[in-house]
């Protein structure tokens, strides 16, 4: 009885978290779109659009401060989700949809993280960036291809953003909101397969109990 209230407590705290997740890329899209209003991807004047995003315009600073944390949340919420599937077992072949789902999610909101580092065009995020760059270009083979396709050229300047802005806006931050709505549909459809299971273990043991005290007495 212990075991099957543990299993069920870390499968509904799964499934809470699977909304958790898709919330945090519906705010972490929804104030992306009102701040890409404002923002222009250019070197230099992708600073002083925040700027001018936080200071002129109304609730500017909320938007970008929920933007931002949105998508530091996602990357903390995701990994604790790690760490209930694996507690609950839920790495299993019957949980291959919600675990792999889960991993990819992780992996897009790290890389949501990462395109947008110069996305502010900051003195941090760019030097960051340049350092990023050069373990990139270090990889055999590939490296010097990589940077190139990253920086437009190899270059770090306004095509450099550019290119960063329309991985982060459209092609990463959409398939974070496909993979977390594939996880929250795959928890949801696993919990309601294995939900008649346990409610049918439940029964026969509370039916059973009746008996066994007959044999007893």
């Amino acid at each position: 009885m212990k075991s099957l209230s543990y299993e069920f407590v870390l499968k509904r705290t799964a499934t809470i978290l699977s909304v958790a997740l898709l919330t945090l890329c519906a705010i972490a899209a929804v104030t992306g779109i009102l701040l890409s209003f404002y923002y222009e991807p250019v070197a230099g004047g992708a600073n002083q659009a925040l700027q001018w995003i936080d200071t002129e315009i109304p609730n500017g600073q909320i938007i970008h401060g929920l933007h931002d944390y949105a998508g530091t949340l996602l990357i903390g919420v995701a990994l604790i989700q790690m760490v209930v599937m694996f507690l609950g077992r839920q790495f299993r072949r019957s949980w291959l949809t919600g675990w792999i789902s889960n991993i990819l999610l992780i992996l897009n909101a790290i890389a949501l993280a990462w395109t947008a580092m110069i996305l502010d065009w900051s003195q941090v995020g760019y030097w960051r960036f340049r350092i990023e760059l050069s373990t990139i270009e270090a990889i055999p083979f590939i490296g010097s291809t990589l940077r190139d396709v990253i920086t437009g050229g190899g270059a770090v300047n306004t095509t450099t953003v550019e290119h960063l802005y329309t991985i982060h806006s459209y092609i990463i931050s959409g398939s974070a909101i496909m993979l977390a709505i594939v996880h929250l549909l795959g928890v949801l459809w696993q919990e309601k397969q294995q939900t008649p299971i346990a409610s049918v273990t439940s029964a026969e043991s509370k039916t059973n109990a009746p008996r066994e005290l007959i044999k007893n007495s």
